[in-house]
């Protein structure tokens, strides 16, 4: 005769623990890009990989696609070939994940003229979710305390980025798209946004800065867009 086993001695079936990202695999994934402005095909066949933690620069002549290409890793652009996936998954399935776990700083600095500083911060906070006490975090970020309770139509230049700078600083993002992030910025303010980029690095972070300027960024690759658009 064969045992059955009663329902009190028979044991669950436990369920696998959930896989754990291995800190060093890649997060971002680029196979295969391409991306056309128009009838012009600013680039293809782009590749490259990267784990969290590291930053990739991106330098090039002017035209040869380095706004283009962020705007197609941010997701408001569709590339004409290729695949982008973060931690396995092509972008594309959720693009409102993938707008959550991003900053991306344009050319454009965002900032409301009529809005005091810490305003436009409070602004960029409720926008973001993040507490309203970390624009006081991101006003020392970026030294931007002596003039929080001006209206932003008063800024010079180079506070106007501080300000669109600081936003970076509001709430963690784990992946960060930067467009000539040191236009406009004094000594003082290029140390400042060099101090935020390894602040994000050192918690995991990763950037794509693209910049003319030789900043000291401590790259972890380099891509060079050539000007008729192929990738070297």
């Amino acid at each position: 005769m064969s045992a059955t086993a009663s329902p009190s001695s028979r044991t669950a079936p436990v369920d696998p623990a959930p896989a754990i990202p291995d800190p060093a695999s890649p997060a971002l994934a680029v196979e295969g890009l391409a991306c056309q402005r128009g009838e012009r095909l600013l680039f293809e066949g782009l590749g490259f990989a990267l784990a969290p933690g590291q930053l990739l620069l991106l330098t090039g002549p002017n035209g040869s696609g380095k706004s283009s290409l962020l705007r197609v890793l941010a997701g408001l652009n569709a590339p004409a070939a290729g695949r982008i996936a973060w931690r396995g998954r092509p972008i594309a399935e959720d693009p409102a994940a993938h707008r959550q776990r991003l900053r991306f700083l344009t050319h454009l600095d965002g900032v409301k003229p009529a809005l005091t500083v810490t305003e436009n911060l409070a602004f960029w906070a409720a926008l973001t979710g993040a507490p309203a006490a970390r624009a006081g975090t991101a006003l020392e970020a970026f030294g931007l305390e002596r003039i929080a309770d001006l209206p932003a139509r008063f800024l010079s230049a180079g506070q106007r980025r501080r300000l669109a700078l600081s936003r970076l600083t509001l709430a963690p993002a784990a992946l960060w798209l930067l467009d000539e992030p040191s236009t406009s910025l004094d000594a003082e303010g290029v140390e400042r946004l060099l101090a935020a980029i390894a602040a994000h690095r050192a918690q995991g972070g990763i950037a794509v800065v693209a910049t003319h300027d030789r900043l000291a960024l401590q790259p972890s690759d380099e891509l060079r867009l050539a000007e008729r658009g192929a990738a070297s």
